[in-house]
């Protein structure tokens, strides 16, 4: 069991890490809408779609299509329907998240706790799954925090997407009758 202080602990330097990669990528909560010209992404810095895309494609391994474009393009629907729901939360998850993506994005950090020495949209899958896996089964609740909140972003948008019913048998919510 972990004690009271070792809690606190890992707390506050979970923290400063986070506060120091904030800082310095130089975002100070400035969302860019980078991936898309129509503001499609614009809940999320320049980096966050290329770590989601990364980490949707261990978590929704045999879900997503085998086919080169239909995966992009169900990955790219994801990515942007991770977004819609980050949109959703309360501005104080959203910044909490945000502060997830900058010590993910930002080199030394993701190398440290990620161990990702690539940038996410060249990280290597087997990388990437190891690193969701030691996050999953960490003694660090920190860090199995951040998993499982990922890990229920894209869940919720890959399942909340119609186009994902059919796989799972789901004929969608019933209609109501007036």
């Amino acid at each position: 069991m972990i004690s009271r202080r070792t809690f606190l602990a890992a707390g506050v330097a979970g923290s400063a890490a986070l506060a120091a990669a904030w800082w310095l990528r130089g975002t100070h909560g400035d969302y860019a809408s980078a991936d898309s010209a129509d503001g499609a992404l614009s809940a999320m810095d320049a980096q966050a779609p290329a770590i989601i895309a990364a980490i949707i494609s261990i978590i929704l391994e045999g879900a997503l299509p085998v086919k080169a474009a239909p995966r992009a393009e169900a990955i790219r629907e994801t990515v942007i329907n991770v977004n819609r729901a980050v949109t959703g939360l309360p501005p104080a998850a959203q910044k909490e998240l945000a502060q997830l993506f900058a010590l993910l994005a930002f080199a030394p950090s993701r190398l440290a706790l990620a161990r990702i020495g690539a940038p996410w949209d060249r990280a290597d899958s087997d990388d990437v799954a190891a690193f969701l896996e030691r996050w999953r089964t960490s003694g660090f609740t920190l860090l199995r925090s951040a998993y499982d909140a990922l890990h229920q972003l894209i869940l919720a948008a890959w399942y909340g997407n119609p186009k994902s019913w059919a796989a799972i048998g789901y004929g969608g919510p019933p209609a109501l009758s007036s």
